[in-house]
């Protein structure tokens, strides 16, 4: 292992001792100076992960996430020095972290409070007008091929938990206790402008925008969306992209897999 290697692991490892060769300018105990240093790379570490998930800190309480978010460092330094994706695979580590086993639905909440941070960064593409895509659909040659792309800050979580209320009621915006937490749900996460969007979606919506996420055409994503409820309505969704300027591109030719037959 380098040098440098060797403290960057002691930096996150209060187990491990002091590396050596460190002298400091005024004569003083390099040891307690790395410690205090060790110190505070941790407690900025833990403050970014808190800043991302604070609502899976409110969850479990503050020394509690303190805690977990301690050991999730000690096993996943950072890696770049871009620090606003720091903790994106914080959900998966949530998940199976023993102690918080008792809260089963604190990973989907990380994976929600995530995909808020993704949205925010992700790239600016200019919406689809909406007379393209009514000329679109409009013309039945094109419908059985008519694939949509979404906005890249396009986010959807499907939980079968309550993702979407249990975050909702950290904003104020519902009662924490009228929660249901065994209530599966989906939420939608995009940026609107300079501001992310997270909204509820009904499992069949759900469906169909993670259908046309997978480059499944318009009438395939319908189909599946309606295999899990029979009366999904696919202008309601196609109004709620819209609405929201969510449709970026329309793809008329046939997908490449429509020709294996």
């Amino acid at each position: 292992m380098s040098s440098q290697s060797a403290f960057a692991a002691a930096l996150l490892n209060p187990e491990l001792p002091c590396p050596g060769g460190l002298s400091t300018w005024n004569g003083s105990d390099p040891a307690t100076r790395f410690a205090v240093y060790r110190n505070n790379v941790m407690v900025s570490l833990v403050d970014a992960l808190a800043d991302t998930f604070p609502v899976v800190q409110a969850l479990v309480g503050e020394e509690f996430f303190r805690a977990m978010a301690q050991v999730f460092i000690q096993a996943n330094p950072p890696r770049s020095r871009l620090m606003a994706f720091y903790g994106h695979d914080f959900a998966d580590f949530a998940g199976a972290f023993p102690p918080a086993a008792s809260v089963p639905y604190l990973a989907d909440v990380a994976r929600l409070e995530m995909a808020r941070v993704l949205a925010y960064h992700a790239a600016d593409v200019d919406p689809l007008q909406v007379e393209a895509l009514q000329s679109a659909l409009a013309d039945p040659d094109k419908l059985t091929s008519l694939q949509l792309m979404l906005h890249p800050s396009v986010q959807l979580i499907e939980s079968r938990f309550a993702v979407f209320s249990l975050w909702a009621a950290h904003q104020g915006t519902l009662c924490l206790s009228t929660v249901d937490p065994d209530q599966a749900q989906a939420a939608l996460v995009f940026r609107n402008g300079l501001d992310v969007v997270t909204q509820a979606l009904v499992t069949s919506s759900a469906t169909f925008v993670s259908a046309l996420q997978t480059g499944q055409t318009v009438m395939a994503a319908t189909d599946t969306a309606s295999g899990i409820d029979p009366e999904f309505d696919l202008s309601h969704a196609l109004a709620l992209l819209l609405r929201w300027q969510l449709i970026t591109q329309i793809i008329t030719g046939v997908p490449c897999h429509e020709h294996k037959h």
